[in-house]
């Protein structure tokens, strides 16, 4: 594998770490606390061109490769794993999308004002019944002069109440199981689209999740994105790219716990030694070390190979997988170096450990990612 980063790549990195440092760290426990978007940050890096990063800079969008997007996510998630996820669905799943399956008519109406930032986008897919098996939803889209009737309800849409547009997918041919799946462009100020209130979550506080349901919306012709039965293959690619997104943001939590828990071992001192000079520490923190940049490798390979065209389905699972898995043990060490002051509201790590759990659900279970790689490696 011949692997190089951009020579954008160190720039950005120092400017979206800067920005993080600077503008992020400073509020993000309050914000967590308080369960507080922050809506004008969000504002501001869509102005830096962070909400469609590998948009073309035609629509809009910041025009970066996979690989550098995916170390943005993981330096934002490396302080506000709630702005991280805000980005990766809007930048890397929604915005993909539109620019993958939208004609130009979709692209200039729709796809330039989610990369500029005009307003978020959210995947509209989950349904109370439907989670891991993406085929079973329920929704229904039934054809009507010039448009569609769309019904259903979705849970867990990320930034929902945020969001102008929806990504949606509703079976449009029933009869035919999987294969008549459509996904539509929904604006959720049209009229029968009603969005419930923010899910109290473990953790996550800073980002908005939402049951969105549908009552006789019409959705015109020209909002369907794709032909008719493509909408699980839709899915599926924003699962894809959706996952690499999970993998940075897993990264960029164990990181963060990582940052603090060595600080700590440094400074904190037990029978008359720092803890960093106890060996049951220091092989918590080579552990700690040696799984991140594992993650790492394995986030950016997969990146790597998305940017190249290639199948990289089983490669976006197993970065998810072994990313995902490594922010818990990390931030459940990250935890016991602190011992008591780790489970304090007062020390960071907690809100961590608390973010983490998050990322071996949602884009698929870990349960499901074996599946996926298992099916891979003995085909």
């Amino acid at each position: 594998m011949e692997f190089a980063f951009s020579e954008d790549f160190t720039l950005i990195r120092d400017e979206i770490r800067r920005f993080a440092q600077e503008k992020i760290r400073p509020y993000v426990h309050e914000w967590d606390r308080t369960s507080h978007f922050p809506d004008d940050i969000i504002h501001e890096l869509g102005e830096m061109g962070f909400l469609g990063m590998t948009v073309p800079p035609e629509y809009q969008g910041g025009g970066i490769d996979s690989v550098t997007a995916a170390m943005v996510i993981e330096e934002l998630a490396r302080v506000c794993p709630s702005i991280a996820i805000t980005i990766s669905v809007n930048s890397g799943i929604v915005c993909e999308l539109l620019h993958m399956y939208g004609n130009e008519e979709q692209k200039k109406k729709y796809l330039t004002k989610v990369a500029r930032g005009e307003y978020l986008g959210g995947l509209a897919h989950t349904e109370p019944g439907a989670g891991s098996d993406a085929g079973a939803i329920t929704s229904r889209a039934e054809r009507v002069e010039n448009g569609y009737i769309l019904n259903g309800d979705k849970v867990w849409v990320t930034n929902a109440e945020k969001s102008g547009i929806l990504i949606v997918q509703a079976k449009t041919n029933p009869s035919a199981g999987k294969r008549g799946i459509s996904s539509f462009i929904v604006e959720t100020g049209w009229e029968g689209v009603e969005i419930g209130k923010n899910e109290p979550k473990l953790g996550l506080h800073s980002s908005v999740t939402n049951a969105v349901s549908f009552r006789q919306v019409f959705v015109p012709e020209e909002n369907r994105l794709g032909d008719e039965g493509m909408g699980l293959r839709i899915v599926l690619s924003a699962l894809d790219s959706g996952r690499v997104g999970v993998a940075a943001q897993s990264v960029g939590i164990a990181q963060g716990a990582f940052d603090y828990a060595l600080q700590y071992a440094i400074e904190r001192k037990t029978f008359g030694q720092f803890l960093a000079q106890h060996q049951a520490i220091q092989n918590m923190l080579a552990d700690m070390a040696t799984w991140i940049e594992s993650s790492r490798c394995l986030t950016y390979r997969a990146a790597w190979m998305k940017d190249k065209k290639m199948k990289y389905s089983t490669f976006a699972s197993m970065a998810k997988l072994y990313a995902s898995e490594t922010a818990q043990k990390v931030t459940y060490l990250a935890l016991q170096i602190y011992g008591s002051y780790g489970y304090s509201q007062e020390y960071p790590v907690e809100m961590y450990f608390r973010d983490a759990r998050a990322t071996t659900i949602y884009e698929g279970t870990s349960e499901i990612q074996r599946i996926v790689i298992s099916r891979h490696i003995t085909s």
